[in-house]
């Protein structure tokens, strides 16, 4: 295609690694993405958090295939889209009788996803009652079904997701801080596609291939001037947005050339993005403190936070001057570095 790099679909085959499905090449998503080979092999709990359509299932489903966990289950749920009165048996399951309407033993999620791992979406939306049960679970790696006094013990992985700011949750008292601790032990922050415009053109074509494929479609072409309109526009509902416009293009288009779905003919609204100084010196904060919670504070060196972040050691020096970050001295300074590295990281994803 004409203008784009063309990439391999993930409908050619099985993936050859866990980063297959998930396209771009921009320095925002190389950074998530050093993130997640850096705790993949461990078996941390792993916080996602980002935007609506940012593509948090995918990370989930990189930090799986490239854990020693690869080719054991891969278990999901999105805790918004259960019913309150259910999800506690969608997770931890139930014995026959232990309700009315249970007929029959139901195996949960936890017990699905026994030595592999647990992916638990939306996590912002479990209920007060239930976190509690899940806070054991973490600790423990053991739970009874409903209905049943018996303990099983399991040895799950979790990854959780939410485009909430946990934190705020927290401060609300809609979330249980020690259950936020317990998820936010290695937090992924995933950019929202405007942060990440260099990938819209390699995504536009990964996309139009899957289309044209499945429609029987041949398109050859991108015009240049959809590839800017794409890039200039603010994608509030980021990647999944992108995907759904794509599609509608592709069975808008004829001879060869992708029509533009952000025209004016169509119902949708073009709007030119820039961020503000705030969101960019949020988002450098909170990549910052992310690194130098995970070097220990080791600034210089092959190891440390300044090689993490591709800077130079004197570079990283200044940046941390200007924000006003300076290595914690006591305990309760480290716990409210990393409290505050959640929360920058939780706002840089809303804002």
């Amino acid at each position: 295609m004409e203008g784009v790099k063309t990439v391999r679909s993930s409908e050619d085959g099985p993936p050859e690694n866990g980063f297959d499905e998930i396209i771009g090449s921009s320095p925002a998503l190389e950074f998530v993405l050093a993130e997640v080979e850096r705790v993949a092999p461990t078996d941390s709990t792993v916080l996602v958090l980002g935007e609506t359509g940012t593509g948090k299932e995918l990370i989930a489903r990189a930090i799986h295939n490239i854990s020693a966990r690869c080719g054991r289950p891969f278990v999901k749920l999105n805790c918004s889209a259960i019913p309150f009165d259910l999800l506690e048996s969608e997770l931890f399951g139930h014995e026959k009788g232990a309700f009315t309407g249970a007929v029959a033993q139901k195996i949960g999620r936890f017990e699905m996803a026994d030595t592999g791992t647990l992916f638990l979406d939306e996590i912002g939306d479990l209920p007060l009652a239930l976190q509690p049960k899940l806070l054991r679970v973490l600790q423990e790696q053991e739970f009874e079904r409903l209905g049943s006094g018996r303990t099983h013990r399991i040895n799950v992985r979790l990854v959780a997701a939410t485009h909430r700011d946990l934190a705020e949750m927290v401060a609300r008292k809609e979330f249980r801080s020690d259950l936020y601790y317990r998820l936010n032990v290695f937090p992924v922050v995933l950019p929202p596609l405007r942060e990440r415009c260099e990938d819209i053109p390699q995504l536009a074509s990964h996309f139009v291939e899957i289309f044209a494929r499945r429609m029987g479609k041949r398109i050859d072409h991108i015009p240049q001037d959809i590839l800017d309109a794409f890039v200039s526009y603010s994608w509030p509902g980021n990647v999944r947005e992108l995907q759904n416009l794509i599609e509608r293009a592709v069975i808008r288009s004829n001879n060869g050339v992708l029509s533009n779905p952000l025209s004016d003919k169509h119902p949708v609204t073009v709007t030119l993005v820039t961020p503000s100084q705030d969101t960019f010196t949020d988002s450098t904060r909170a990549l910052i403190l992310s690194a130098l919670l995970a070097t220990g504070w080791v600034i210089g060196g092959p190891g440390g936070a300044a090689a993490r972040l591709g800077l130079k050691r004197t570079t990283l020096i200044a940046k941390m001057k200007k924000l006003g970050i300076s290595r914690p001295v006591h305990k309760d300074d480290m716990d409210r570095l990393n409290e505050e590295a959640g929360q920058v990281a939780a706002a840089a994803t809303s804002s």
